[in-house]
């Protein structure tokens, strides 16, 4: 009589075993720390992609003040680019943490044996900036006393305390959406990287992570909005080395919200 398999036996088949510890408070402020190692460690690759982000944020701003109406469709082309960019940085940081030398050439090209995962996870990206663009343009036109505004209409709302209706629900508007696409994106990214998973089940970890460990999740999140708010003054020039450096520190992020515990006998993808 055949006998059934011994109970706990693992095989070459046994999936990966995934698990989320508990964060604690200062775990960002490890990340960040160790984002700032790998931007030392490599300051050429990483500030290539520093000018990268840069230059984005120049045209963007460029295009706000020039032609603010096309301001929706510059922001979805970066964001299309952005998360190819991340994923290179978090090669950087995955090759360093391997022991093997990180090369930028390599960090282009990494993306290239995930584009179905990647491109379906920015589509949802897109596809979520796309809709806050429509829900701004309700919100500006049911809230904002004026009419449409201008560029100069929106910088005076801002200030007046005439709108405060629409810079309230402008503001919970805009934060809601702004935490759908962290808590989607936070660590799907450097985990498609990782472990060549499929888009959905990117999200749903990162969505768990978030809902897990809630508390050092949000002041990650804050974290990360004060450094860029702090890089985009003046003329956007803190992005050289704040961009890169969050990349860094994402990548860690992902690494201690997010454990592994292969099958025995697996081996370690290079």
């Amino acid at each position: 009589m055949k006998q059934p398999p011994e109970t706990g036996a693992a095989t070459a088949a046994d999936p990966p075993q995934k698990t989320i510890p508990v964060l604690r408070l200062r775990d960002p402020l490890r990340w960040l720390a160790r984002g700032g190692r790998d931007l030392l460690a490599t300051p050429g690759i990483s500030l290539f992609y520093g000018c990268c982000f840069w230059l984005m944020a120049i045209v963007l701003g460029a295009v706000f003040r020039s032609k603010p109406e096309y301001v929706i469709s510059i922001a979805s082309g970066c964001l299309l680019v952005g998360p190819f960019l991340a994923m290179g940085l978090y090669e950087v940081s995955r090759r360093r943490e391997c022991g093997i030398a990180p090369e930028l050439g390599a960090s282009l090209t990494c993306w290239d044996s995930h584009l179905g995962s990647m491109s379906m996870l920015v589509l949802v990206l897109i596809v979520l900036e796309l809709i806050w663009g429509r829900a701004s343009l309700v919100v500006f036109a049911v809230f904002f006393n004026t009419g449409m505004p201008s560029t100069t209409g929106v910088v005076q709302a801002v200030f007046s305390p005439d709108n405060w209706e629409f810079l309230l629900v402008y503001l919970l508007v805009g934060g809601a959406f702004a935490a759908v696409v962290f808590s989607v994106a936070v660590v799907s990214i450097p985990m498609i990287l990782d472990r060549d998973t499929d888009a959905i089940s990117a999200a749903i970890t990162s969505m768990q992570v978030v809902f897990e460990n809630t508390g050092v999740m949000l002041l990650w999140g804050v974290l990360l909005t004060a450094l860029v708010f702090l890089a985009l003054l003046p003329w956007a020039a803190g992005l050289l080395l704040i961009g890169p450096w969050l990349g860094h520190a994402s990548w860690h992020a992902y690494r201690g919200s997010v454990r592994w515990a292969d099958p025995p006998g697996a081996a370690a993808v290079p």
